[in-house]
């Protein structure tokens, strides 16, 4: 029956908010291709609240990726294959445009698999509900890490309003440590998602994954409701690598 729960069963509604995502994503790099390499200006893309809507829906999309992780029965494998292909974006990008991603969402994400791939029986210690406890917390505090150069902003760890643990100023000068946070006032990448603070949030999910994984979820978790926007929360790795070279496409035909 539909309504059954069964170990294992794929996540209707996690797939469907996974393709919401993915959509949200390709009109925010849509938007930005507009602006940054067409010339036509978009005013909403830098209004305040569109940053705190790309933020919640990109990270929305990385704390699914941690949960659907418990479903792979190799994530060293699927890390890799998603590195690699973050790797070709960083080498094709820069034949068609001024720039390139440095560990952009795909680096992250193949980092991110195989370091839960390698540590998934370590993070087993852990009940899935202090695990999200833990590693959500984690990410709070790490969320400012990264230092926003344009607004000064950044650069230490904790809450903003109730402690702040300034980061030595060498961390950043260090250009190597980029992957991890640590950017410095010359770093310049399209796509940037480094290991802090968004690793957290991937293990967060891969916690609610043993939930989802386990049939422990409300039963409306497991109904497919939108069937169109499931069959996009499948094929996300695919639509993220071929989005771009459609829409710069389409918009080169449009505006040169």
């Amino acid at each position: 029956m539909a309504s059954e729960k069964k170990t294992g069963e794929r996540v209707g509604l996690l797939d469907e908010l996974r393709g919401f995502a993915i959509i949200c994503m390709v009109v925010y790099h849509a938007l930005y291709d507009l602006n940054f390499i067409f010339g036509v200006k978009v005013p909403v893309f830098f209004d305040d609240w569109f940053d705190i809507i790309q933020s919640s829906f990109a990270g929305l999309f990385i704390f699914i990726s941690g949960t659907v992780c418990r479903y792979s029965h190799n994530n060293l494998k699927r890390g890799a294959q998603c590195f690699f292909f973050g790797m070709i974006l960083t080498f094709l990008i820069p034949f068609f445009v001024n720039g390139t991603v440095y560990f952009g969402i795909l680096h992250f994400l193949g980092i991110s698999m195989m370091i839960f791939g390698l540590s998934e029986k370590v993070l087993d210690v852990m009940p899935a509900l202090v695990g999200i406890i833990v590693f959500g917390l984690l990410f709070a505090l790490s969320y400012n890490v990264m230092i926003d150069y344009n607004s000064g902003t950044g650069g230490y760890f904790g809450i903003e309003g109730l402690f702040k643990w300034m980061l030595p100023e060498k961390l950043y000068s260090v250009g190597v440590l980029f992957p991890l946070g640590f950017n410095s006032s010359s770093f310049g990448s399209m796509d940037y998602f480094p290991l802090f603070p968004w690793l957290f949030l991937f293990l967060a999910g891969s916690y609610f994954g043993i939930w989802a994984k386990n049939g422990s979820l409300p039963k409306f978790f497991y109904r497919v409701h939108i069937k169109w926007l499931a069959a996009v929360g499948r094929y996300t790795i695919w639509i993220y690598m071929l989005h771009q070279p459609i829409v710069y496409l389409i918009f080169s035909l449009i505006f040169r």
